[in-house]
């Protein structure tokens, strides 16, 4: 019995300092920006709210137990039975209407602003679009990011620019998934038959202190593999975010330099994934044909299928195995197995795909 418990013991202490291990600004916890500081002090009203109520009643619990318990000598004692007050129906009435004006109160009057997205609407003299929006697809089990002012198109890296509100189009191209960023705020569905539009705000402090890097996923389970559709969020000062937009609509198709990269280069074309994988933001396909994820910049993310760290050995993996990472994923496999020699080269040339 006494391991037993010393086991309890370990695994708790074991928990409790797990859990502050971790990337920074990884949980819904430890808000970094505007709309998941109203969520968290929502959050918060709402706890202590059922704090106070266990405590009351705890507190209650306690006092009849310590006072009416029985007691020796007094067995027969009958304490005062109390029924039918009026003032105690009233108390156990008014008290919980009231807990309850003061949740929805502000639950109700946030939800309405943070579901207000008419700034996406608004236009300069010229018609062009104040706001930045971004079209966000959900596919089993990578994520497309269209900005569809801008002409670019990328896959599991989302580049937004800090202290300005960025609004999101959510949809969903094959089952039901849910888009959320824990650290700036939670979660909307992505659905087949509708658009959920809402907006983010990424804090520039908050964002230095995460090393401009947040973490993204689908919260809603979607297949085999839903634990592994992550993606991340580079959130950059809104100079930083001009310059990776002109560099992004000038980026042209990846030209291979090394002769391994020009054999991954061959081979690439070879296997036709240009059939499937576009290499540079300007993707004008209907998205019905965008079936995989963009590749252009792929050399400068920092994962690889979103979850693995990026590096040639991981690249190789994936390349040589996807059902291995991610089970249930709808990559083409070629009709015959890769060689090493051919995996080096096509991880050689992807590695290639980088913006300046």
């Amino acid at each position: 019995m006494m391991k037993k418990w010393r086991l309890i013991f370990l695994s708790a202490c074991a928990a409790l300092f797990l859990s502050g291990c971790g990337e920074p600004y990884l949980s819904a916890l430890r808000p970094a920006g505007e709309v998941a500081e109203k969520q968290f002090n929502l959050l918060l009203l709402a706890t202590s709210i059922m704090v106070f109520v266990v405590s009351v009643v705890v507190i209650i619990y306690l006092i009849v137990l310590l006072r009416f318990r029985r007691k020796k000598g007094n067995e027969d004692r009958i304490p005062k039975q109390v029924e039918g007050s009026h003032v105690l129906e009233i108390v156990w009435t008014i008290i919980p209407i009231l807990l309850l004006l003061i949740l929805a109160g502000p639950t109700i009057a946030e939800t309405f602003k943070l579901a207000d997205v008419k700034g996406m609407e608004k236009t300069d003299k010229e018609g062009n679009r104040d706001a930045l929006v971004v079209n966000v697809r959900a596919n089993l089990y990578w994520w497309e990011f269209e900005y569809p002012d801008l002409g670019i198109v990328t896959s599991q890296d989302l580049v937004v620019p800090t202290d300005e509100k960025v609004y999101f189009v959510l949809k969903a191209s094959d089952v039901k998934h849910s888009f959320w960023i824990p650290a700036a705020g939670g979660k909307m569905d992505a659905n087949t038959d509708n658009v959920n539009k809402f907006y983010l705000v990424f804090d520039s402090k908050k964002a230095d202190e995460a090393g401009n890097l947040f973490y993204g996923k689908c919260a809603e389970l979607c297949g085999p593999s839903h634990a592994y559709m992550d993606f991340k969020v580079k959130a950059i000062p809104r100079e930083d975010f001009d310059r990776w937009v002109k560099a992004m609509q000038n980026a042209k198709a990846p030209a291979a330099e090394t002769p391994l990269a020009k054999e991954g280069e061959r081979l690439f074309k070879e296997n036709n994934c240009l059939a499937c994988h576009a290499v540079t933001p300007k993707d004008t396909r209907p998205e019905k044909a965008r079936t995989a994820p963009n590749l252009a910049d792929f050399g400068n993310r920092s994962r690889v299928a979103g979850i693995l760290e990026f590096n040639k050995e991981n690249i190789k993996k994936w390349l040589k195995d996807p059902e291995a990472v991610k089970p249930g994923n709808l990559m083409v496999y070629p009709h015959d197995p890769y060689t090493e020699e051919e995996l080096d080269a096509l991880a050689e040339y992807l590695m290639s795909f980088k913006v300046q």
